[in-house]
Formats: C-alpha cells, sequence, structure tokens
C-alpha cells in the first residue's frame, strides 16, 4: 500500500470550491494496470468538464483528476510486462475515479509506454492523450495521406498541436488555425506549413489561396461551431471533416444535403481503446516509434506546480498555446 497527495473532485462547481487535496492510499494495482509514482500530468479542457459535472463518462464525486502521466513504476500485477523502476507514461484510471494529480497514479498498461530517451517529463506527461486522439482521428477514422491537404482548427491548443505533428509525420500538408498572431507563431514554430490567424484573416479567402482554389482534403475539428461550419466550405470534393471536440460550446452544424452533393464525409471521433489488445499495442508502438525517431514530440505550453492545480482547471477555459502539463515531483 502507498499513501500520498491526490487532488480530487468532491463536489461540482467551480474549481476552487469543487477540488480538494487529499491524504489517500493506493493498493497494489490489479490486472490490466501499473502504479506509478507520479513526477508529471498531463492537464486539458476535460478536467475543468469533469469538475463543472459536464464530462458524460463520469459520475458523481468524488474522483480523481488527470488523464494522463508519466513517472517511474512502483508496483505491477503478476504477468505485467513492465517491471519495478522502469519510466513509463499513459492514460491514468480516471474513469475509475483515479487521476494524475497525485502522487501515486495507476496507468492502464494497455496505453503505457517506456519513455523514449530524450523525452522530458513534461513532453512525456502530455503525450499520451493528445497523440493517441491524432492517430485515432488522422489514422484510423479519416486517413490522411501523403501529399493530402490538412486544415487544423483550434491548432495551438493541445489536441490541435499534437495533430499538427502527426500530420506532417504522416506527409501531409498543413493548414495551421489559431485566434491570435502569438498562437499563429507558435503552430508554425511547431511545425505547421502555414498559418492562419481567423480573427484578422478571411478564413476561406486565405484558404484559397493557400491551396491554389483547390481546397483542403480534411478538416480537424476539435473546435465546432462557426469556425468549423466555413472551414467546411474549403473542403474539396471527396473530403473528411474530423469531428472531435467542441471547444467553441457548440458542435459544428452540418448540411446533409452538401455532404451528398459534394460526396463529403462527416466522421465522429471519441479515442477509445481498441477492442484487439494486439492492434491497440501496435498503436501504441507505432507512436513510441516516432517519437523515439523525434518525428513527432509534445507541444508543451504551460508548466503549473502541483499546488497550483485548482487554478489551472479554472483557466483550462481559454487554454494558452501547447500542452498544459503540472508537475507533481522531481525524478
Amino acid at each position: 500500500m502507498f499513501t500520498g497527495r491526490a487532488w480530487r473532485v468532491v463536489r461540482f462547481g467551480a474549481p476552487e470550491q469543487a477540488v480538494e487535496l487529499q491524504e489517500t492510499t493506493w493498493d497494489a494495482p490489479s490486472a490490466g494496470q501499473v502504479l506509478i509514482r507520479v513526477r508529471a500530468a498531463g492537464a486539458g479542457l476535460p478536467d475543468a468538464l469533469m469538475t463543472a459535472g459536464q464530462f458524460p463518462l463520469l459520475g458523481e464525486p468524488p474522483f480523481g483528476l488527470g488523464e494522463e502521466a508519466a513517472g517511474e513504476v512502483v508496483a505491477v500485477p503478476s504477468g505485467s510486462r513492465f517491471s519495478v523502476g522502469d519510466q513509463v507514461t499513459g492514460i491514468t484510471a480516471f474513469l475509475e475515479g483515479w487521476g494524475g494529480y497525485a502522487d501515486y497514479a495507476y496507468l492502464l498498461e494497455g496505453s503505457a509506454i517506456r519513455i523514449p530517451e530524450g523525452m522530458t517529463d513534461e513532453e512525456a506527461a502530455g503525450f499520451p492523450i493528445g497523440f493517441r486522439t491524432a492517430y485515432t482521428c488522422l489514422v484510423d477514422r479519416a486517413p490522411v495521406e501523403a501529399g493530402q491537404t490538412l486544415l487544423i482548427l483550434g491548432a495551438a491548443g493541445s489536441s490541435g498541436a499534437t495533430a499538427i505533428q502527426l500530420g506532417k509525420a504522416l506527409g501531409a500538408t498543413v493548414i495551421a488555425v489559431a485566434g491570435g498572431q502569438e498562437k499563429v507563431e507558435f503552430c508554425l514554430k511547431n511545425g505547421a506549413d502555414h498559418g492562419i490567424d481567423h480573427r484578422a484573416e478571411d478564413l476561406t479567402a486565405r484558404i484559397a489561396e493557400l491551396t491554389d482554389g483547390r481546397g483542403v482534403d480534411v478538416v480537424y475539428d476539435p473546435v465546432g461551431g462557426d469556425i468549423a461550419a466555413t472551414a467546411m466550405r474549403s473542403l474539396t470534393r471527396g473530403g473528411r471533416i474530423v469531428v472531435m471536440g467542441l471547444a467553441s460550446g457548440a458542435p459544428v452544424e452540418l448540411d446533409a444535403m452538401e455532404l451528398l452533393m459534394r460526396n463529403q464525409t462527416a466522421v465522429g471521433v471519441l479515442s477509445l481503446p481498441l477492442d484487439d489488445p494486439q492492434a491497440e499495442a501496435a498503436v501504441w508502438e507505432h507512436l513510441a516509434d516516432l517519437a523515439a525517431r523525434g518525428a513527432i514530440r509534445t507541444p508543451t505550453g504551460a508548466v503549473h506546480d502541483f499546488a497550483d492545480v485548482p487554478r489551472m482547471i479554472a483557466q483550462q477555459g481559454a487554454p494558452a498555446a501547447g500542452k498544459t502539463v503540472v508537475r507533481v515531483a522531481t525524478a
């Protein structure tokens, strides 16, 4: 048994009132999990949704927060492919109430990988969710092929920024859309071929200019709302829109007749583990290999202290550029 601190939602509401730091105990991990001593944990908009009671996959409090974490393995079940002392990152058992904003965390073994050499704790902590989601979108559900053009909305956010890197690794030309020149510059430094400030530029006209009037093959949409509807007007005949979020507060409104007449596809994505464990393991091996070769790297943004978790969650409705990370402990 291990004892330590954990930030937990004890009631729904504003983070400062809803989240408490509690002393918690962790038993030995059950089959399919490993227990780690956490050094860093990835953050994101779901934290705010969970705290407010708006996350559909969780029930009533109490429960832990933090969907992904990185650290050192301290306990494993019989038959695990990991050993005590391994340095790993992965998705936490947050759907069972155990999060990563804690001294210890259960990781789902099927999602865990050994941290590639040269990857920092902050990069490791922010790696699993963003890249697994981007993989589901751009490889499994709406495959992007080399030479195609990928338009990414909300491209400076944690979902969009990982999609930039994976899109480039897949050989696509990437157009990043963000709000504000500072975020556009972040996207360009993160590997995007082109950047568009939707607050200052005509999105449709700029896409036409960048693509010589052809349009884009895939729209990656974690934002929804009016901007996604506008982006749809630049989708090629036979193109695809990946609907995987609604950061604007509302999903994109789709015109079924337009989809029919232009032979387009709208693909919904909720990134969950594949039913086939071997196929799921192959996904993580591919992502780990890309990371080890330097083809993808977590676009880390703000790094918060462990004591700042409630304040950090309150800021996730309007996050800064890059992947937000919580530093829990030093190596």
